[in-house]
């Protein structure tokens, strides 16, 4: 079993010593730092930073060739962990005689120990394991932002638990998928890539609290009826939707396209985006309308019949719902804004 030791949570120590241990090309950009592995060890990527919060991002995108170990050693800063998989699955405990615990395929886990035990992370071999933690330092950050954040998260995780240890594996949650799929699809650089990362990072910790709190609050009631394989083809729905918004998607058409039955679909599309499959659609045509506004040549109503709606009256309206203004009085806009720049 190949092991993996962090002794620090400094973002450049922690990467070092995985390139050390592991291999693979290192590089860095405004402080992401990225490991591309390709050797004996496993073939993936793994990534993170930290921000001046005192918040980590880590994610492995990985496939190991042997079964690893990642032993994470902290002393000083009693981070809290949150875990997510979104492909594969593993296994977590504290200490390398502690009980071990499974994250499962779009699971969220919260992970605290007051007693400062290393947190062990088990992978397996031959496994396309897709992997996120937030860790929150509760000690040590920077005093103007170790307010009302870790305030809560102290009385919650901490303060409840007289042995020490949290441990909460939670209930299946695609919403956080979906926000890790913008993550892997952000391609700007620099200080726009780190600032754009850092939203949605702290939009999924949000997402991971709350379902916390949605499960205490849900104790006797099941997550739903999808299974795994109906999970994804909802998510493999979600992402023709994007790429093909112009096409006539029916529920009949989603529905036969999916195998799922209709209820199976719109149950999916709440967990996944909380909205219905109707109101999804309608927003990924508005947004892909905004962007060839923006972005190309094309008067609105070439616009319109080129995302899929067939009445332009109808498009204008949910327009200015959504962006406040009219699509001619944005088009108009982005024209004088580029003709005085």
């Amino acid at each position: 079993m190949k092991t993996l030791l962090l002794r620090s949570s400094n973002i450049n120590s922690m990467f070092q010593q995985l390139s050390e241990n592991l291999g693979g090309r290192l590089s860095i950009d405004y402080q992401e730092h990225q490991l591309d592995l390709e050797n004996m060890v496993g073939q993936g990527i793994i990534r993170g930073l930290t921000f001046d919060t005192g918040i980590s991002y880590l994610e492995f995108n990985m496939t190991f060739s042997e079964d690893c170990q990642l032993i994470v050693q902290n002393s000083r800063l009693w981070p809290i962990c949150f875990a997510y998989c979104s492909d594969g699955s593993l296994m977590h405990s504290f200490g390398v005689d502690g009980e071990k615990r499974k994250l499962d395929y779009f699971q969220t886990g919260i992970l605290a120990s007051k007693e400062k035990k290393e947190q062990i992370f088990w992978f397996k071999k031959d496994v396309n394991l897709k992997f996120s933690l937030i860790s929150v330092n509760m000690v040590g950050s920077m005093p103007s932002h170790k307010s009302e954040l870790h305030n809560e998260l102290w009385s919650t995780f901490f303060d409840q638990e007289e042995n020490g240890t949290f441990i909460y594996i939670g209930s299946q949650n695609l919403k956080i998928s979906d926000k890790i799929s913008q993550l892997d699809a952000i391609a700007q650089k620099g200080i726009v890539r780190s600032l754009l990362i850092e939203g949605l990072v702290n939009m999924i910790l949000a997402l991971e609290i709350q379902q916390h709190s949605d499960d205490l609050a849900h104790l006797e009631k099941c997550t739903g009826s999808l299974t795994r394989k109906e999970m994804d083809r909802v998510k493999e729905l979600s992402v023709f939707i994007e790429n093909y918004p112009e096409k006539e998607l029916s529920i009949k058409y989603l529905s036969d396209k999916s195998s799922l039955s209709p209820c199976k679909l719109q149950e999916g599309f709440k967990l996944m985006h909380n909205r219905t499959v109707a109101d999804h659609i309608r927003d990924v045509r508005v947004q892909k309308a905004e962007e060839l506004i923006k972005n190309t040549d094309l008067n609105i109503s070439e616009v319109v019949y080129s995302i899929g709606f067939t009445s332009r009256s109808y498009f204008s309206k949910i327009f200015k719902q959504k962006y406040n203004c009219s699509p001619k009085e944005y088009k108009d806009r982005q024209f004088t804004l580029v003709a005085t720049a």
